[in-house]
């Protein structure tokens, strides 16, 4: 019988103990011999073999079957579990049960050397795994009935690691460590090569846009907090000074990879998830693009075979050290935002491309756009047509040529767009925020926008959403600079009638443009002077003092985020009517800063 036993444990039932799907291993009924007691006592020895049948079937179902895994990966929406994690964890599974095991032939050979020895004896030497396999059995169902995938295995196993008995926490420690070391390959890869090796969508990285909270978002945006005009949405983007992603006014940002938060483990913090993703994404830039390493050097410094042993001697510890890890994960950081600030400020002019921005976007080329808005406003005061964008682009040119602005390899890299009714977006732009994507333009003034073509590696700080966020201030600037010209040309013809004799209503008339010429005058000595000047050589003495990449984002990110902010762009209309001739928005800011009320 002892044998018997024995092979029970072992996974093998005969007919003294027997196997039900149900009920588990169990001492035969048909056993009048056996002591009640005996029977208590193999039928506790039952239970570590019951567990440990279903360990093996757990591990063969997973680990046995490799076709059957590949159907699996190959069919994402397949309800069974699935994923090299899963497989990871069957390893680490299978080693924890080799103690079990060595113990069943110790026994064995103990009991063909005495065969004296009782029950007892066999119930003594495997007491440890009574408090083991039922602690793992709980892990095991948890997989299986909540479907744990991916990572979140990780975060599975490390939750029931952090107990009391060191014997189990000694077991899922030993998983956890076979679990990392899919994990730290796929890290080596994406942050060494730029490949996303995820095809079962288990890792915290993936390709594509991150699910945000939409309908949280849209809630926000109409809490009103009556606080200038300010929702609580735009006055936490103003507090954060981040961004403005989520306004129906922009574009949305198209990211090409994201974090999955899911399925990122507790114990790793975002903030570092956030560096891993960063890195990765500025050598997958690098790998993708035609780049020619012997001029300027790999972003990593031909540092990969280094990093590459690091995270392996990570890998080969047995507990994981959040310490160590973010040290390793901080160094690739700072070598590859350092050598993006070289790439970018040093090689690629970043300090000139802001002030091309700054020139054309943010019309510090004032004499340019003065002559631009004089050629061009007999075609953008009407609705505009299909040949608009055509005759602004020419108008465009010969301001360029009058001002003589003559940069050949500029001016190629720019151009105007006007949007209107039944106009194919071929460039995936949107259109201009005042106007719907349904209705006509109301002038050309209001569909106008800038383009502008971002040379390699630029384009990861100007990218399409900050370019279009680059054109709501700029159409906001431009209408600003507009008004302004109407309002010189009425005075020029008030001088011209001045020797004429006026009426009442014309002195009505003439102190009505001035009040409007002194309140457009000062906005765009304000806009000009203390937001556009103010902001922009803050911005460059933050890129100055820094030679992090990292840094550089972060400031043209506060930077953008204030110009929207302070030039009241971001202003809920406190009047839904305005005179026809002056922009709605004027009025606005006219009526908050005078507190006038417009009849």
């Amino acid at each position: 019988m002892i044998h018997e036993l024995l092979l029970a444990l072992s996974g093998y039932p005969g007919t003294i103990f027997t196997w039900n799907k149900r009920t588990g291993l169990q001492v035969s009924q048909d056993m009048p011999f056996l002591h009640p007691s005996e029977t208590s006592v193999l039928n506790r020895l039952c239970k570590i073999g019951a567990d440990y049948i279903r360990f093996r079937e757990f591990i063969e179902q997973h680990t046995g079957h490799v076709h059957q895994q590949e159907h699996h990966m190959n069919q994402p929406s397949q309800t069974g579990l699935h994923g090299i994690y899963l497989r990871a964890f069957c390893t680490g599974l299978d080693s924890i049960l080799q103690p079990y095991r060595q113990a069943l032939l110790d026994l064995e050979q103990e009991f063909l050397g005495d065969p004296h020895l009782t029950i007892s004896h066999a119930n003594y030497k495997l007491d440890e795994f009574q408090l083991l396999f039922p602690s793992v059995m709980v892990v095991v169902e948890t997989i299986k009935s909540q479907k744990i995938h991916g990572c979140q295995i990780l975060e599975t196993v490390y939750k029931n690691s952090c107990g009391g008995l060191p014997p189990v926490r000694m077991a899922l420690e030993k998983i956890l460590a076979a679990c990392h070391g899919v994990m730290y390959k796929q890290l080596a890869a994406w942050m060494l090569h730029g490949l996303l090796l995820d095809q079962s969508e288990e890792f915290f990285v993936k390709q594509g846009p991150s699910a945000g909270g939409a309908a949280a978002n849209q809630e926000e945006e109409e809490e009103d907090l009556g606080l200038g005009g300010l929702s609580g949405k735009q006055l936490r983007e103003l507090q954060d000074l981040r961004l403005i992603e989520e306004e129906n006014m922009l574009a949305p940002s198209l990211q090409q990879f994201s974090l999955r938060t899911e399925m990122l483990p507790s114990y790793i913090p975002i903030r570092v998830a956030e560096k891993i993703l960063f890195v990765g994404e500025s050598v997958q830039m690098f790998e993708n693009h035609n780049y020619n390493p012997s001029t300027a050097g790999s972003i990593l410094k031909h540092q990969e075979d280094l990093f590459a042993a690091e995270l392996h001697r990570l890998k080969q510890q047995p507990l994981f050290s959040l310490v160590d890890f973010e040290n390793l994960i901080d160094r690739l950081r700072t070598t590859v935002a350092e050598h993006l600030w070289t790439l970018m400020v040093e090689e690629s002019d970043l300090l000139e491309q802001l002030k091309i921005i700054k020139d054309f976007y943010l019309l510090g080329r004032g004499e340019l756009y003065q002559v631009f808005i004089d050629l061009a406003h007999h075609m953008l005061k009407t609705p505009p047509t299909a040949v608009t964008e055509h005759d602004v682009n020419v108008a465009f040119q010969q301001a360029a040529h009058k001002v003589l602005l003559d940069d050949d390899n500029l001016l190629p890299l720019l151009h105007l767009t006007v949007d209107y009714q039944g106009k194919d977006s071929k460039d995936g732009s949107t259109p201009p925020q005042d106007t719907s994507p349904r209705e006509l333009p109301p002038t050309g003034w209001a569909a106008l926008g800038l383009t502008y073509k971002v040379q390699w590696p630029l384009h990861i700080l100007f990218t399409p959403a900050v370019l279009e966020k680059y054109n709501v201030v700029f159409r906001y600037l431009l209408s600003v600079r507009c008004v302004q010209s109407q309002l010189q040309h009425c005075w020029a013809l008030q001088m011209q009638r001045k020797h004429l004799r006026s009426s009442q209503t014309d002195a009505v008339k003439w102190r009505l443009r001035n009040h409007m010429a002194f309140l457009i005058d000062n906005l765009q000595y304000y806009l000009q002077v203390d937001v556009l000047e103010s902001q922009f050589s803050q911005l460059l003495q933050q890129i100055n003092s820094t030679r992090d990449f990292e840094s550089i984002r972060l400031a043209h990110d506060h930077f953008l985020s204030n110009l929207l902010a302070q030039s009241f762009i971001l202003l809920k209309p406190v009047r839904t009517t305005e005179p026809p001739s002056i922009p709605k928005r004027f009025v606005d800011i006219f009526c908050v800063k005078n507190k006038l009320k417009i009849h």
